[in-house]
């Protein structure tokens, strides 16, 4: 390129040669201008045959490389202008082109790598008809690392190709790195309390846990490295260390086979009669229930206690949904079928009550008129 454009400037003298490095500037732009152009043409073809193809790990490559291959481009062509400058000036500063050229080459390569993760992360929670979905939970843990020995890997190539030693660098991380432990050991602590929650997974993103030594209830938003996010039931996000889950106890009700009904229902003492009666009745009706689990799970409907105003049976059964707002509607449904077959054996709910019984005492002597 040099040689053709010093041949033009000599050419009639059109272009003086202490301004032959202005067109050769240009001319790298223009030409990062093109093959930009046509790289984007490119990718756009490539998209339309992946479209058609069954793999989707192949459009999910097309997607990380799109943008950091254009930007790749357009760095190129701004450090062969720069080039261009340092061969034509004395200054200094320009030295430094150099350096920066592979550092942007190795953050480049990072990017890549990092939307490519962030791409999988997606493609396996959401893989489509055909294959089982991963968990959510799961798949961010491994996108995490993954990202997380990306940068750092990224960083020490970087340090190397700065002229760092990065065995000195490891060096000095070591000693480092215990202070840093006295110093951070809260965060040190959340950081495998995270790893604990990635490995046991006691619950994961989008379940509802509570714990019955805090007060600590909710859906699960998000699992981080330090903080898990969860939103209570009246909407406020509410931020746990995750050092704090390997100190309590933790319910998981989203986990649950089934709900379980147990109520207690008193009847009236001159009702007495017709117990045996309702509580057959109820029990066969519980059977017959479509939406209780009486198969595998316990059903007991028993007279339970004498109570101060009432006889006192309760009925123990499970639903077959787990679903909190379906439960209460299945609950509703059983608790007022139960109060009509009540009405049903001419009993009624007992109420408390109270009976005074007044004892016959010694009539006082009628008052003397004198």
């Amino acid at each position: 390129m040099d040689d053709s454009l010093e041949k033009l400037s000599s050419m009639g003298g059109l272009i003086p040669a202490e301004y032959v490095w202005i067109l050769q500037v240009f001319v790298v732009i223009f030409a990062a201008l093109v093959a930009n152009y046509y790289a984007r043409r490119f990718f756009d073809r490539l998209e339309k045959r992946f479209a058609v193809s069954r793999h989707q790990w192949d459009e999910l490559l097309l997607d990380a490389v799109r943008k950091p291959a254009a930007l790749f481009i357009w760095a190129q062509g701004l450090f062969w202008a720069l080039d261009i400058l340092k061969a034509n000036s004395d200054v200094d500063l320009f030295d430094v082109v150099d350096p920066i050229r592979r550092v942007t080459v190795i953050l480049l390569l990072t990017w890549f790598v990092v939307r490519f993760v962030s791409g999988m992360e997606h493609q396996l929670v959401k893989p489509g008809d055909h294959r089982k979905a991963m968990d959510l939970t799961t798949a961010k843990a491994i996108s995490k690392l993954l990202k997380a020995a990306t940068i750092i890997t990224a960083g020490l190539v970087m340090l190397q190709t700065l002229g760092f030693s990065v065995s000195g660098v490891l060096a000095f991380g070591g000693i480092g790195g215990i202070a840093m432990g006295f110093a951070a050991r809260d965060l040190l602590a959340n950081f495998f309390g995270a790893l604990m929650l990635y490995f046991d997974r006691p619950f994961a993103v989008g379940e509802w846990v509570r714990s019955p030594d805090r007060e600590i209830e909710g859906t699960v938003e998000d699992i981080g490295w330090r903080l898990t996010r969860i939103r209570t039931f009246d909407q406020r996000p509410l931020y746990v260390p995750n050092a704090t889950f390997a100190t309590i106890s933790v319910e998981n009700p989203s986990r649950m086979f089934n709900r379980r009904i147990y109520e207690t229902i008193g009847i009236r003492y001159q009702d007495a009669d017709k117990m045996r009666s309702i509580i057959k009745r109820v029990h066969q009706y519980l059977i017959d229930h479509e939406e209780l689990e009486t198969d595998h799970r316990t059903l007991i409907v028993n007279f339970d206690s004498y109570a101060a105003s009432s006889l006192d049976f309760f009925i123990y059964t499970f639903t077959k949904t787990c679903n909190w707002v379906e439960f209460h509607r299945i609950k509703q449904e059983v608790l007022l079928d139960i109060f009509d077959i009540l009405r049903e054996e001419g009993a009624d709910i007992a109420f408390p009550t109270r009976t005074l019984h007044l004892a016959d005492g010694p009539q006082a002597d009628p008052p003397v008129n004198h």
